[in-house]
């Protein structure tokens, strides 16, 4: 069976009768969910299985963003508010950024989504957009990623797979890439001393998601998703990192071109597979057709990556970690 190189939304809460037949000829490797998509548990429930069923692979991921604070798209009532990232470096606790995980993870195998777009591993810079702001773990390369570990192994202890973002590292720009395309002017020495050290302390994850970011010292033409150079010498080389590479979504403002382009140039540069988010089917449609078909190194990520999911989660007691969780905060957060 042959696999599209790329990972797509949907428009609602249930599949449209056109998805169900675009899906099924496409057979994306994975899909990804937003607020849009989720309602109650047994409502996103529903939804995953119909999206595996579409591609008839039990084990296509489901991904979402859930990092807690103002990125979570499973929110109350139905789930717990989580804390952003900011909030674990007071603590002085890893554990506690495992244990948020933990639960995230808890929460999301219940209704069949087994891949978050977590930590993310930016450094923010003091004149950065606030786009990351509190979505950092901290200040510093070395606490960003102490923190950022502690939360991807709680994830993967849960049986969810962590998304390192936005490689390698958003800290420093300046603009949104939801909205324009940011120019980062620092150095090399800087870079790979400062922004790229979080990235390569967790080299030895399974997935990552690349910055629309231009890094004019590395490649002054294209971001980092559309670039030869910045993946190979940067996310490959200097980073270190083998495992599958996912463009940010490709429908951001950051880009131009059509997105058959878009998605063309995405995989040309070396993204193992290409991201696109809104549902929007004409977009969908023409991003499958320019991500081609998982092959060659690109397969191999992809299988790796999937073999990382552990078989059975850990023993945990959900109760007790909540209270566990919530007590760590003061008794502040309704976890």
């Amino acid at each position: 069976m042959t696999i599209g190189a790329c990972i797509l939304g949907c428009s609602g809460p249930m599949l449209t009768p056109a998805e169900k037949a675009f899906f099924a000829d496409a057979r994306p490797w994975g899909f990804i969910l937003f607020a849009r998509n989720t309602e109650t548990p047994a409502q996103v429930r529903a939804l995953t299985t119909a999206l595996r069923e579409a591609v008839g692979r039990d084990e296509a991921p489901i991904l979402v963003d859930q990092e807690g604070g103002r990125v979570q798209r499973l929110r109350p009532p139905h789930w717990p508010a989580y804390p952003p990232a900011r909030a674990y470096a007071p603590l002085g606790r890893p554990e506690i950024a495992r244990l948020g995980a933990r639960l995230m993870a808890h929460d999301l195998t219940a209704v069949g989504i087994d891949a978050d777009c977590l930590p993310v591993l930016d450094v923010p810079a003091p004149d950065g957009h606030e786009v990351i702001g509190d979505r950092a773990y901290a200040e510093t390369p070395d606490e960003v990623a102490v923190l950022g570990r502690a939360a991807a192994e709680g994830l993967i202890a849960g049986g969810v797979l962590p998304v390192l973002k936005h490689i390698p590292g958003h800290g420093r720009a300046r603009a949104d890439s939801h909205q324009a395309l940011p120019v980062v002017e620092a150095p090399w020495d800087e870079l790979d001393g400062w922004d790229f050290a979080p990235f390569r302390a967790l080299s030895d994850m399974p997935m990552a998601m690349t910055a629309h970011v231009v890094y004019a010292a590395i490649d002054p033409r294209q971001p980092a998703t559309l670039s030869p150079t910045v993946i190979r010498r940067v996310v490959r080389k200097a980073i270190g990192f083998d495992g599958l590479l996912m463009s940010d979504d490709i429908s951001m403002g950051a880009l131009s071109g059509g997105f058959r382009e878009r998605a063309e140039t995405a995989r040309a540069a070396g993204c193992d597979t290409v991201l696109h988010c809104n549902g929007d089917m004409g977009e969908m449609q023409a991003v499958a057709a320019g991500a081609g078909v998982l092959s060659g190194q690109a397969q191999r990520r992809a299988g790796a990556a999937l073999a990382r999911r552990p078989r059975t989660p850990e023993p945990f007691d959900v109760a007790e970690g909540r209270a566990r969780f919530a007590a760590a905060f003061g008794g502040r957060l309704a976890a």
